[in-house]
């Protein structure tokens, strides 16, 4: 078993509780958005991961292993909490069509808990059993694509995005049919911490039934519970808000997975939840360097959900929401909102390029974005491996002597870098105290291409051997202590809730 960081940060320490706080908010909308459900019974339960660190955040930290077992494996209620599992209803486009027959297929709302920032978070499953939409699925996970989205959450929590976290994977002892990997394979169960499920398909689903009632209702219920500097209204009145507030936090999250090198695969509308939150990982992928057309998933023949389209797909879901929005409001302020997505993603770009190197804007707006646009130009051009460039600049010109002993040092020898490198090392670096870390002893950052991904997978599955993945959990967590992007308090400060 894998338990993350033990050691609670040092210079950005996570509130931690003492106990957990009972939060069950989606008795606003039970009638609105789910269904009771039964987990399924499996015949195992062996605990491969456990996310301690985050366990203490909700105030779960002192649960025995058994308990931990009890309640995240056979699904036995918390203390105070939901008295049984709540699978959520949704609609949703699915590459660009609509399908108004899914809904939570494999997995189900457990608990909700208040953190110690603050805020309602849910935990929920995948991979829990078959719910009234798992159609002809068997509503389960197979253990690689537990063993996946637990690499990818904790690699983008590490590098400043704002996402669900891993909580618990427990291996269940069946063996899966799937035509997309070896069969059988080896099955899991896992729970996810996040920030809300209430997904943008959850109003598609009220405006396809025209249920206004229902849409006035999960309007109102998002703003109190998730946006709480929108001011109580009517639903009409809050829409336009509520939009805006979304339409920020995608913008937010997506410029955040471009300056990750991240592409998430599946931009479906059921796949963007109402905090700007990223969060469902199955065919994601990094990048190794910048190409606009490199596409995670298989299945993407078009290249609908391209890296260098995320962008644009955000806007399009949002404009989805919009028109969810205008059942019970006049589109008018609707459409002004989306007007705005555009300059709003690219002050988030230019916000997370900087964070990202560790630098401090000049405070010359046209000069900051000619010094991106360069520098996304010289990076795509160039095929430098992406997180390496990041890695090698963080803090500017505080890095020049690492950079100069990069494994692709000579690249910044270049003259095509040569006025690039002096404008980057003409900004100012932001807490370059950060460099100190051991993280930036190595000679290159921890990354999760897909030919790594494999490897570790083969450990696993021909011989059990989880070391490979603890080590790479090990440097990624190291990532996270050493970046220091806080990504939760960031959230937080723009949402009005005081941390």
């Amino acid at each position: 078993m894998f338990i993350l960081s033990l050691v609670p940060d040092q210079k950005s320490p996570m509130p931690h509780l003492e106990a957990p706080r009972p939060a069950t908010v989606i008795d606003d909308v039970r009638d609105v958005l789910t269904h009771p459900v039964a987990p399924a019974d499996f015949p195992k339960s062996i605990l491969r991961y456990r996310n301690q660190r985050w366990a203490e955040g909700v105030g779960l930290g002192g649960l025995s292993d058994d308990d931990w077992v009890k309640h995240f494996a056979r699904f036995e209620p918390l203390e105070g909490n939901l008295p049984e599992p709540l699978a959520l209803a949704y609609h949703g486009h699915q590459f660009g069509n609509y399908n108004p027959d899914i809904g939570d297929g494999r997995g189900f709302l457990f608990a909700q808990l208040e953190d110690g920032y603050g805020r309602v978070l849910d935990l929920a499953t995948k991979g829990s059993g078959q719910t009234p939409w798992s159609r002809f699925g068997d509503g389960r996970l197979t253990l690689k694509g537990g063993v996946r989205e637990i690499l990818a959450a904790n690699m983008l929590e590490a590098l400043g995005v704002y996402t669900s976290k891993p909580f618990s994977l427990i291996e269940t002892g069946e063996e899966l049919a799937r035509n997309d990997e070896p069969s059988p394979t080896r099955s899991s169960v896992l729970v996810r911490l996040s920030h809300s499920h209430i997904r943008f398909g959850s109003f598609q689903r009220l405006a396809y039934l025209d249920d206004k009632t229902g849409m006035a209702t999960l309007i109102q219920h998002s703003a109190r519970r998730y946006w709480p500097h929108i001011e109580a209204g009517s639903a009409e009145d809050i829409a336009p808000h509520l939009l805006r507030a979304v339409m920020r936090a995608t913008a937010d999250m997506i410029a955040s997975w471009m300056l990750a090198g991240f592409v998430h695969g599946v931009m479906n509308t059921d796949n963007m939840t109402i905090t700007g939150e990223s969060f469902d990982y199955g065919p994601w992928r990094f990048i190794q360097k910048s190409d606009p057309n490199f596409t995670a998933a298989y299945f993407d023949s078009e290249g609908r959900y391209r890296f260098g389209m995320q962008p644009g797909t955000g806007l399009w879901n949002i404009a989805r929401l919009a028109e969810c929005l205008a059942v019970v409001c006049e589109p008018a302020p609707l459409e002004a909102v989306l007007s705005e997505y555009q300059t709003v993603y690219g002050e988030a770009f230019k916000k997370h390029l900087f964070r990202r190197l560790g630098i401090a804007p000049s405070g010359d707006d046209q000069a900051d974005i000619d010094f991106a646009a360069s520098l996304m130009t010289w990076m795509t051009d160039s095929g430098a491996r992406w997180e390496q460039f990041f890695f090698d600049w963080f803090c500017g010109a505080a890095s020049s002597k690492r950079a100069s002993k990069s494994p692709q040092a000579d690249m910044y020898n270049q003259s095509g870098f040569a006025a690039l490198k002096e404008r980057l090392e003409g900004f100012s670096p932001v807490q370059a105290d950060r460099l100190d870390h051991v993280f930036f002893e190595d000679a290159a950052p921890p990354t999760l291409i897909i030919e790594e991904l494999e490897a570790l997978w083969d450990g696993i599955s021909q011989s059990d051997d989880w070391s490979e993945f603890s080590r790479k959990i090990s440097k990624i967590d190291q990532a996270r202590t050493a970046y220091r992007f806080g990504a939760e308090a960031r959230w937080c400060k723009e949402a009005g809730i005081n941390v």
